[in-house]
């Protein structure tokens, strides 16, 4: 059992709303495309904890606005439950400290990337808010 939160991180270019997509650059799953984040520690909230790894992996503080969902997954050697929480930067460039590649990826250009099994399942909801007006 592993429990990791994950930040679906939100911004605006020029009127088209887009996320963050991180590549793996390590691990069984390197090469794999997913929402940045990581494990949470003892006595840490999910919300704390997504704070603390973008700062760790992408050198960039975030603010975490709300949970968006939970996914529940099995893969072959552990079961995987993460917390997608949608988040705002506050300051940094998103310095890729730990994956091999990220992308900003809008409503057009979500399913371009090779997703993982886990994160696939929140994608419905990030389409969902991609395409929403105002916020």
């Amino acid at each position: 059992q592993i429990t990791v939160s994950g930040a679906i991180i939100l911004r605006d270019n020029n009127g088209i709303k887009e996320i963050c997509a991180t590549q793996r650059g390590y691990g069984d799953f390197k090469g794999g495309w997913e929402i940045p984040g990581g494990k949470l520690e003892p006595g840490e909230t999910p919300e704390q904890c997504i704070v603390r790894e973008i700062r760790e992996e992408l050198a960039t503080e975030v603010k975490a606005e709300k949970i968006l969902g939970v996914v529940d997954y099995d893969y072959p050697t552990f079961h995987l439950t993460m917390h997608c929480i949608l988040c705002t930067i506050v300051s940094g460039e998103l310095e890729l400290l730990e994956h091999e590649a990220a992308k900003w990826v809008n409503k057009e250009t979500l399913h371009s990337v090779d997703w993982l099994s886990a994160d696939k399942l929140i994608l419905p909801e990030i389409e969902k808010l991609l395409i929403s007006e105002g916020n």
